[in-house]
């Protein structure tokens, strides 16, 4: 159970932070930045939340599931592997969410037209700002595999795919509340020469 009685502490003011497994690091660490990044994703699908409509309350309840685990997948990485006590009872993000997310875009899809081009951002301002989320998600996907890339650091298997899915998902979103795709405007290669 988190508990935040009390909001600033003052331990950060010399440009550390604590990981979750107490250990402190440069507040501009690869971990840091990675999490951080989750965490921007999350507002960003808040913000994205406030647009949809009440006719869209199936994505609204898929956003607001993916929202907690962005929080999992935060406490995931704010302890490393190697930080996590002799338990291994750290928070981490499972087989199990990938799958649901997985699913989810197969059912958001099934209801869309395939796709000829890539898709322009924007349409409605649901879409637009899904689109804005998608964008951050791909920011925190390049920092994971950052982070996973470096010799002392580890990501889980797991982390990496869910983050990998939910830009996917967030692309797939973004169709369904532009009318199912109706709303799209295509990328014409070429078309301003």
């Amino acid at each position: 159970m988190v508990v935040l009685n009390k909001i600033y502490t003052r331990t950060g003011d010399g440009g550390t932070t604590a990981l979750g497994s107490g250990t402190r690091v440069p507040k501009h660490h690869a971990r840091i930045a990675a999490f951080g990044t989750v965490d921007e994703t999350n507002a960003a699908i808040g913000v994205a939340r406030l647009e949809l409509d009440a006719c869209e309350g199936q994505v609204d309840d898929m956003l607001e599931r993916i929202q907690n685990d962005l929080f999992d997948l935060g406490a995931d990485l704010c302890v490393p592997e190697a930080g996590q006590d002799e338990t291994g009872e750290a928070l981490r993000i499972a087989p199990s969410q990938v799958e649901r997310i997985e699913k989810e875009i197969d059912e958001l899809n099934a209801e869309l037209e395939p796709l000829r081009s890539f898709v322009l951002p924007g349409g409605t301002r649901a879409a637009a700002a899904l689109h804005v989320a998608r964008t951050v998600c791909r920011r925190a996907e390049r920092l994971m595999g950052e982070l996973a890339a470096m010799k002392e650091e580890t990501v889980g298997e797991a982390a990496l795919r869910y983050i990998n899915r939910l830009s996917d998902f967030l692309f797939v979103a973004s169709r369904t509340v532009n009318d199912k795709g109706k709303a799209d405007r295509l990328w014409t290669p070429g078309e301003n020469r």
